[in-house]
């Protein structure tokens, strides 16, 4: 019998929330800790800096996971079991991962360099998770697994 077959689902969310959302969050105060360090080091932007959507913390991570599915996607291209219809979809793909990440590498640039020049600036905005959170999470609160708020 397969261990997996006696989880509910409960025990699945209970599993998520200890395991994947502890990542997660980890990963989300990195990315506002590197916002943080960059712009302590950074000039303060002068009333007519406009405003950037991205932070530089956001864009590396984007960069990281993105590098991430590059090594995946390649390894797809070399496949022994694939077939060659399988490696001619893979190689389109790793195409376009190609491209956005010297996109992305080039909105980084962008960013930082519009920072230093003082005609950009971005804000450390707080993720506010509230998965691994047990005061907004029920499921969390509630050792039963039933959904309901203790």
């Amino acid at each position: 019998m397969n261990p997996l077959d006696e989880l509910n689902a409960a025990d699945i969310a209970r599993f998520h929330s200890a395991l994947i959302d502890g990542h997660n969050q980890r990963r989300n105060d990195a990315i506002e800790r590197v916002d943080e360090l960059v712009l302590t080091a950074l000039p303060s932007a002068p009333e007519t800096a406009r405003l950037h959507s991205e932070t530089v913390g956001a864009l590396i991570d984007r960069l990281s996971i993105l590098s991430l599915k590059i090594f995946h996607m390649g390894w797809q291209t070399r496949r022994s079991d694939a077939d060659a219809a399988h490696h001619a979809m893979s190689r389109e793909r790793l195409a376009r991962l190609l491209e956005q990440r010297v996109d992305l590498a080039w909105c980084l640039d962008e960013l930082t360099r519009g920072c230093l020049e003082g005609t950009l600036h971005f804000k450390v905005y707080r993720q506010f998770k509230t998965y691994n959170d047990r005061r907004f999470n029920p499921w969390l609160a509630d050792p039963a697994g039933t959904g309901a708020s203790t």
